[in-house]
């Protein structure tokens, strides 16, 4: 076909795909989806369930329910001690993936480069390519717990460096930012016209309890937009919901583009989403204990395989170094894994180039399903 947008066609086809499909078959045990396995709780289906009941079925504001953007300032307020003003600095999406789509779409121009930190979330990269921008990588590394440290990002920002995007606690690794680790970063930043997306969609599944932005450090808030949603933290995957907090500025810009592109996130989801904010803290604690004792039952497991990954401390993923122990690469294990086991794990150079020899497991799956993922894989490990 002739006329075609020139960005998709040089758009590599996902890896995470092909493993996704293998792992479609009944007989395969996946641990490669990073879904809970959890309902959405009872409170907050049954709020949607009223919210069709009573007919508000209508279009809402594009930045979402005011209510709904009240209690999201609330969230962050109580649960972090940052401050927003629901009026004009939030903004409710269609899920975390809509707020990051926007988000490049309106702070990029073409030639433009952004900073992702390797090994990075799939879809970072091809949502920068198709804004003509440029992706420029800074590899963490597992001797220090996948954390990204000032030194190695000021090596490289150049005078084309427009946006940097930070995800933390993360997805592949599990690893965290701590406030001091941020303050080395801000320190990078502070006299820079750099602007920085924080992906925080994982910010309640931290075991220790205490999850740092960078917009937290003096003089960040207003470079830092953070994104959020509700997916991972009350289990609402399919809900579609997440929101934006930023400067009046951004949002007004922002919301150029989510109006004309989407209009407003789905109503239903959103009253869903006031409950879950209101009433559901208590979700949260039980879910992430419930992550918090399988991590540490993979977690020991693993290493005492020889399959050795830094302590994860968010997030529910393990990123397992399997090249030091079996002389396999990401993919040569995962395929073989699958093969003989039939177990489904995602290759870390499906995250870049610097997650290969690593594999992500992911242990959002039942306790069951997790216990018998480990035997299998021990038995793969005695067997090479």
């Amino acid at each position: 076909m002739k006329h075609l947008n020139q960005s998709m066609l040089l758009l590599k086809p996902g890896m995470l795909h092909k493993y996704l499909e293998l792992a479609s078959n009944p007989e395969i045990l996946s641990l490669s989806i990073g879904e809970p396995d959890f309902q959405t709780p009872y409170h907050i289906r049954q709020a949607a369930i009223e919210t069709i009941e009573q007919g508000k079925t209508f279009y809402t504001p594009a930045k979402g329910l005011l209510g709904l953007r009240k209690e999201i300032a609330s969230f962050y307020d109580r649960k972090y001690g940052l401050s927003y003003d629901p009026n004009t600095q939030i903004m409710a999406t269609i899920g975390a993936s809509e707020a990051i789509e926007l988000s490049l779409r309106t702070l990029l121009n073409e030639g433009d480069e952004v900073i992702i930190i390797g090994p990075a979330y799939l879809s970072y990269e091809p949502l920068i390519l198709m804004t003509g921008a440029h992706v420029v990588t800074v590899d963490t590394y597992e001797q220090d717990a996948f954390k990204l440290c000032g030194k190695a990002l000021e090596a490289k920002i150049t005078d084309k460096t427009r946006l940097i995007v930070l995800n933390y606690p993360n997805n592949p690794t599990g690893a965290i930012m701590t406030h001091e680790d941020y303050a080395d970063i801000a320190r990078v930043l502070k006299d820079k016209d750099i602007m920085v997306i924080s992906d925080e969609i994982y910010s309640e599944l931290n075991y220790t309890k205490t999850h740092a932005s960078l917009a937290h450090q003096p003089g960040m808030k207003d470079k830092v937009i953070i994104l959020n949603g509700f997916s991972k933290t009350y289990a609402m995957t399919g809900w579609r919901l997440g929101y934006i907090l930023a400067t009046q500025e951004l949002i007004e810009l922002f919301v150029k583009y989510h109006q004309n592109a989407i209009l407003c996130p789905p109503t239903i989801s959103q009253f869903a989403g006031l409950e879950a904010l209101k009433n559901g803290d208590e979700d949260i604690e039980m879910m992430r204990d419930e992550y918090d004792m399988r991590r540490r039952l993979a977690l020991d497991k693993l290493n005492s395989l020889g399959l050795t990954c830094p302590n994860p401390e968010g997030a529910f993923y393990l990123f397992m170094n399997v090249k030091k122990r079996t002389g396999l690469g990401s993919e040569a294990f995962c395929e073989a894994l699958l093969k003989e086991k039939k177990v489904a794990l995602i290759p870390g150079n499906a995250f870049g180039p610097s997650g290969e020899g690593y594999v992500r497991f992911s242990y959002c799956y039942s306790l069951a399903h997790i216990k018998e993922a480990l035997v299998r894989i021990e038995s793969f490990i005695q067997s090479i």
